[in-house]
C-alpha cells in the first residue's frame, strides 16, 4: 500500500509540474481560457452576442467575461478580436503553470463524467520578489507540501488548474455536476492543519482585482447560459 501512494505521488507531481518545468508546448491536453476586459460594463450583452457562436463557456464578473474550454473550440475568436467595435482588453491563458488531476493525484482514479466548473480570479501583489516565492512554492507543492493535493483529493475535486497573465491569476477548480463547491471545499481542510497552514501562507501573495472591495481576493465569476443572465 506504502508502495502503491508513493507512485501515486510521483505521478501527481509530473503531471502537476509538467507545465512550469518543461514549458508552453507540454501541457496542450489541458483546457485554456480568454478573458475580455471591457472599458465600458454597459457592452456585456453586445460582447456576449457577438461570442455567442464561441462553444467555450461564459463566465461574467462585473466588466471582465472569460471564455474557458477546450482549445479545439476556439475558432473564430481571433476574427471576432479583429472586426468588434467595442474596447475592451484581451487576456489569455493557453498553459496552466500548476495542474491538479484526480486520476493521477488521488488514490481513487474514479473520475465523474460530468463536471461543473468554478472560475476565480485574483492578483498577486505588486512584489517581484514576492510573486517569484509564490510560483516557487506552487513548483514544488506535491513533493514539500503533499497534504494540498491529499485535501483537493478528500473534497472530490476533479480537477484544478491555475493560470498567470501577468500580475492576474485565474483558478478553475473543477467538481462532479452532482455536488457544488461549497459543499465540498470544507473537505480539503478536515483534519489537515497542513492544508490550513497553506491557504493562510498563500494569502500573503494575493490580493483583490481592480474593481473588488477592501476584504475580497479571490472573486468567483458567474456562469453565463444566455443574455438574460447578464441583465441585472
Amino acid at each position: 500500500m506504502f508502495l502503491l501512494l508513493l507512485l501515486l505521488m510521483v505521478a501527481c507531481r509530473n503531471s502537476g509540474n509538467k507545465a512550469s518545468e518543461k514549458g508552453n508546448g507540454e501541457s496542450d491536453q489541458y483546457r485554456m481560457a480568454v478573458e475580455v476586459v471591457l472599458e465600458d460594463e454597459a457592452d456585456m450583452n453586445r460582447l456576449l452576442s457577438q461570442f455567442a457562436e464561441i462553444k467555450l463557456e461564459k463566465y461574467a464578473w462585473k466588466n471582465h467575461v472569460v471564455l474557458f474550454g477546450d482549445k479545439s473550440d476556439t475558432a473564430g475568436i481571433g476574427e471576432i478580436i479583429r472586426t468588434s467595435d467595442i474596447p475592451y482588453e484581451i487576456k489569455w491563458y493557453l498553459h496552466p503553470f500548476y495542474i491538479f488531476d484526480k486520476l493521477s493525484c488521488c488514490a481513487d482514479t474514479t473520475v465523474s463524467s460530468s463536471w461543473n466548473d468554478y472560475i476565480l480570479t485574483a492578483n498577486l501583489v505588486e512584489d517581484t520578489v514576492l510573486q517569484n516565492e509564490y510560483m516557487a512554492y506552487h513548483k514544488t507543492q506535491f513533493t514539500k507540501w503533499p497534504e494540498v493535493a491529499q485535501g483537493f483529493c478528500h473534497a472530490g475535486f476533479q480537477q484544478l488548474l491555475v493560470f498567470r497573465s501577468g500580475r492576474q491569476l485565474l483558478l478553475v477548480i473543477s467538481v462532479p455536476s452532482d455536488k457544488t463547491l461549497d459543499e465540498l471545499d470544507p473537505k480539503t481542510v478536515e483534519n489537515n492543519p497542513r492544508m490550513v497552514e497553506w491557504n493562510n501562507l498563500m494569502s500573503r501573495y494575493q490580493e483583490g482585482i481592480e474593481g473588488t472591495s477592501d476584504d475580497e481576493t479571490w472573486v468567483f465569476l458567474d456562469k453565463v447560459s444566455t443574455e438574460k443572465d447578464l441583465k441585472r
